[in-house]
């Protein structure tokens, strides 16, 4: 086991049991990222980082033609994801496995080369290494694949008390605020050849990004 996997475990080992009900009130933006998913019939979406399953669960009762896939470094996350995925009876739509997103290989853990969709949702605030998760995830986009994230922004529209607050706040769970990641998706979109489109939320609170592949010339 790596030495994020047994981090991670040791700090959600409990936490995992009341995360989403207490993450509920300050991960903004995540339902918003699943609205704008929009994925074909048959597409296939994969989550780095999938935590407890919340998203997965949500992604698959919206979409139910498409197939969903996800990874987390986290034993112990994993246990409650399959748990959850189980309860809501949709076990045979969500293929979960234990992996570090940075060197994630799909066609190892699902026998998948690609998706259509790869979704990160306030994981890179967590992952010390996050610039090298954003490079890994469009090798694993398909050709007109999308990746969908949102995360915490820059806070720009708030208040200094309310930053500092929660920057403070945040600290304590071992969680950074990205406050350069728009400056780094767009030096990703650059690199990689991929459209970027990017909104703020709730005056910065938040940061939702899609990078999607460039659509081929008409020969």
């Amino acid at each position: 086991m790596t030495d994020a996997a047994v981090r991670m475990d040791r700090q959600y080992r409990w936490q995992r049991h009341i995360y989403d009900l207490t993450r509920l009130p300050y991960l903004l933006g995540r339902d918003r990222l699943i609205a704008d998913l929009n994925p074909a019939p048959g597409a296939r979406i994969l989550e780095i980082g999938c935590g407890t399953g919340r998203n997965l669960i949500r992604i698959a009762r919206a979409y139910p033609g498409v197939e969903c896939f996800g990874i987390d470094v986290s034993n112990v996350m994993l246990e409650t994801a399959r748990r959850s995925i189980a309860s809501a009876g949709l076990a045979d739509r969500i293929r979960l496995a234990q992996a570090d997103a940075v060197t994630a290989d799909p066609a190892r853990l699902f026998g998948r080369q690609s998706f259509d969709r790869v979704m990160i949702s306030y994981a890179l605030s967590m992952i010390p290494p996050w610039r090298a998760v954003l490079a890994h995830a469009p090798t694993l986009l398909g050709p007109q694949g999308t990746l969908c994230l949102v995360d915490f922004g820059d806070q720009a529209g708030m208040p200094v008390w309310f930053k500092a607050l929660l920057f403070r706040w945040l600290g304590w769970f071992h969680v950074s605020v990205r406050t350069d990641l728009k400056r780094e998706l767009a030096q990703l979109a650059g690199a990689a050849d991929l459209q970027l489109r990017v909104r703020d939320l709730y005056r910065g609170y938040a940061c939702l990004a899609q990078l999607e592949r460039k659509p081929l010339p008409h020969s």
